[in-house]
């Protein structure tokens, strides 16, 4: 008779935890949800800001990274760099269109510079990964920075450097450094992705950690209402 109670505790105990610990989830899920915000897009004054346009693995990632900083009015998930002219995809995940996923970020300079950009670029993927990261495998995962003036070429090609230089990685940077070439706009599910996708696997377990971490690094630089 003992050893049948005892039996019908353990399972009741491990019920009682098993529902706890998917409350606990639950309300981490909830407390995620509430710290992701994503950018208002909806009537962006765009007087006086200016592009640029990075990738650094999954587009998801980088669009999640750069939307939290302060003076980034928009981004825009999407495919540059190859030789379709009509990239999807579907396509540009089979790594023969040539094109990376990147996006494009529209910025307020009197708030952020392009230099605090740089720096959000750098320590937000490994630039000394070629054609990956982490487990996204493939040109079109390169690290790489699209500049739109001369200006920004000598920026990102010093900094580029001076990492280099300062021993910063244990390996070269492969950084491509490349003339912004026609940017395509990914498909509308893509765009916000994380902050309308926060319990996904990929967002769960690959996105929100590398978030989190940066936001500590740069905590004062990001946007108020997050």
């Amino acid at each position: 008779m003992k050893t049948t109670i005892s039996l019908f505790t353990f399972i009741f105990l491990c019920g009682m935890v098993a529902i706890s610990c998917a409350q606990s989830d639950k309300k981490q899920r909830k407390k995620m949800e509430k710290e992701t915000v994503a950018l208002d897009e909806t009537n962006v004054n765009t007087a006086g800001t200016e592009k640029a346009t990075f990738g650094t693995g999954c587009f998801w990632c980088t669009e999640a990274v750069l939307e939290s900083l302060d003076g980034v009015k928009k981004v825009v998930s999407g495919y540059s760099g190859g030789h379709d002219p009509n990239p999807t995809y579907k396509a540009v995940c089979t790594g023969e269109t040539g094109h990376a996923e990147c996006v494009e970020v529209t910025y307020d300079p009197k708030v952020i510079t392009y230099a605090d950009l740089l720096e959000a670029f750098f320590r937000s993927h490994d630039p000394t990964s070629l054609n990956r990261q982490g487990n996204d495998v493939g040109t079109q995962y390169r690290s790489v920075i699209f500049y739109h003036n001369e200006e920004q070429k000598q920026l990102a090609e010093t900094a580029k450097a001076e990492l280099d230089k300062s021993g910063a990685y244990s390996k070269p940077i492969v950084t491509e450094i490349t003339p912004a070439v026609k940017f395509f706009v990914a498909e509308d599910y893509h765009q916000n992705y994380y902050a309308n996708n926060p319990d996904q696997g990929y967002c769960a377990f690959v996105i929100a950690p590398k978030l989190d971490k940066f936001k500590k690094v740069f905590k004062e630089k990001l946007r108020k209402n997050i």
